[in-house]
């Protein structure tokens, strides 16, 4: 197997960074973040939301696999952290519509990067598993 290869571009020492120090609650802005946004879930539904508002059953409907609690639940966490707006309309039965927020649109620079570095080394990840599965 090939020894790991060296960036060629300079990388930040992670730790160093702001997102990574502590505060007085001996927790770090990063680990806040990635509780509320780490999952396939939150992830999906900011994807989702992204362009415009939708009704909670069309969002269940463009999240193959998510389940009716598990979008309540998501949807909820994402709400109290700032990140969804939740609009009822009066109507009968009322119409509920979820939105980002402009702190939940913000979102979309770091998770499009994260995308990019994904699409470029998916390759690199399915090879890597491949030669550690056959022990080489």
């Amino acid at each position: 197997m090939n020894a790991p290869t060296k960036p060629t571009t300079a990388v930040p020492l992670l730790h160093t960074t702001p997102g990574f120090e502590t505060d007085g609650r001996s927790t770090c802005p990063i680990r806040e973040v990635l509780d509320r946004v780490g999952d396939t879930w939150s992830i999906l539904v900011i994807i989702n939301l992204q362009e415009q508002p939708v009704r909670f059953n069309a969002l269940k409907r463009a999240i193959e696999g998510i389940s009716q609690r598990m979008l309540t639940v998501t949807l909820r966490s994402l709400e109290r952290d700032g990140l969804v707006t939740r609009t009822v309309r009066p109507t009968t039965p009322p119409e509920v519509e979820y939105g980002l927020t402009e702190l939940g649109q913000s979102l979309a620079v770091p998770i499009a990067s994260l995308g990019g570095w994904a699409a470029s080394n998916r390759d690199n990840m399915r090879q890597a598993r491949e030669a550690f599965d056959l022990g080489t």
